[in-house]
């Protein structure tokens, strides 16, 4: 399996986000560093999709975990790596067309993964990543917008670390 890199666009994430719910595809839309003698920031980075029935999570991942596969029937996930790096992977299941995306502290930017896509994410290198993630509906454990599959159900997905 050869997973293509998803669409990048700039401007607007609201924009980026309608295309995406159109295309039933991810899109990458990627950050401005701001960066000076103090240090460098990422500012609005969810500016115009955040709404009330969203939720911002953080989560920590450790080198060599695969977090995969799981889709939701409502929400649209946005991803932000803000520590170290993670392998992002989509999969439309319907045609099977997978993506790869790299996001990370030297790939800013916003992942956007409309519904029903599959994705699922994995560290890169030997340290753990941090990923911020807002999602356009709150998490409900009465009844979870989620569905779950093995992190190798999907065919040749490269989750693993590729030379070459």
């Amino acid at each position: 399996m050869q997973p293509q890199t998803p669409r990048t666009m700039t401007g607007s994430l609201a924009a980026a986000h309608a295309a995406a719910i159109e295309a039933n595809e991810p899109i990458f839309v990627p950050a401005t560093v701001h960066a000076d003698d103090r240090g460098w920031s990422l500012m609005n980075q969810l500016q115009g999709v955040m709404t009330h029935q969203g939720q911002v999570n953080f989560s920590v991942q450790y080198p060599g975990v695969v977090k995969a596969w799981h889709r939701h029937q409502l929400q649209t996930d946005f991803w932000i790596g803000l520590v170290g790096h993670l392998k992002a992977g989509i999969f439309r299941e319907t045609d099977g067309k997978a993506w790869l995306q790299i996001i990370g502290e030297k790939k800013p930017g916003v992942l956007i993964i409309p519904p029903p896509l599959w994705h699922g994410v994995a560290t890169v290198g030997d340290t753990q990543a941090g990923l911020l993630y807002y999602v356009t509906h709150a998490y409900n454990p009465a009844q979870p917008d989620e569905d779950r599959r093995a992190h190798d159900s999907v065919t040749g997905f490269p989750w693993g670390v590729r030379h070459g």
